[in-house]
């Protein structure tokens, strides 16, 4: 599975699961003359190809498994290590309409809770006036955003010290107004910098999303 997204400042982000990151690599280096360096930090691999292009990755579930370093040539061994130690990952999916989380280890659900509400869009349709409508669907937020803290709190509250990491998907002010729960804190502070761009959330898209939940996102800038 591969994912691509055109990212600021030029340059373009490509997902790639864990068993794939040898190979991307490999085509990397032959589409760029070879490989020069490779530069690791704690959270950060950046490897440069000999045309200068460079493929950059924010180590996920940092810091990483190794000292900081400059090798010559490509050691993307380092990444592929880190990525393999067993981890138990909370996942949470939310956006105003419905929510769907969990528990993944090795890409595979284990524990799953998913739930739907009815959010209407911001605008109004038919006889409805504007403030009533308005007060309709501030209503109906309210209740979908209610179901998903509780949600959260049982299933990834109650497994806080069981996670390594939380990664995030969905909506940004969804994620937003569960962040803002004080009860939710300890859920948060375990959570990765990378949200996953992801449909309406449902039991499915949950699957896939634990998935890439242990993939990598690689920045590649050409020269």
């Amino acid at each position: 599975m591969s994912k691509a997204r055109t990212v600021a400042g030029g340059g373009r982000a490509v997902e790639i699961t864990a068993d794939r990151i040898a190979g991307w690599y490999d085509r990397f280096a032959d589409r760029h003359g070879g490989i020069s360096r490779t530069v690791a930090t704690a959270e950060s691999i950046v490897v440069e190809a000999v045309d200068g292009a460079t493929a950059t990755v924010a180590v996920p579930f940092a810091p990483l498994d190794t000292e900081p370093g400059e090798w010559a040539g490509l050691r993307v061994d380092l990444l592929i290590a880190h990525l393999e130690r067993p981890r138990k990952v909370g996942l949470l999916l939310v956006r105003l309409g419905g929510h769907s989380l969990g528990v993944a280890e090795a890409g595979k659900v284990t524990v799953s809770r998913t739930d739907r509400r009815q959010v209407h869009g911001r605008n109004a349709a038919g006889g409805w006036s504007q403030h009533r409508f308005a007060r309709r669907r501030e209503g109906q937020v309210r209740q979908a955003m209610e179901a998903a803290a509780r949600d959260v709190a049982d299933v990834l509250g109650t497994r806080v010290s069981e996670l390594d990491a939380v990664v995030l998907g969905g909506d940004k002010s969804a994620l937003d107004i569960l962040r803002g729960q004080r009860s939710l804190a300890p859920v948060f502070a375990l959570a990765e910098p990378r949200v996953l761009d992801v449909p309406d959330p449902r039991r499915t898209v949950l699957d896939d999303a634990a998935e890439r939940a242990f993939s990598v996102e690689i920045v590649v800038r050409d020269s």
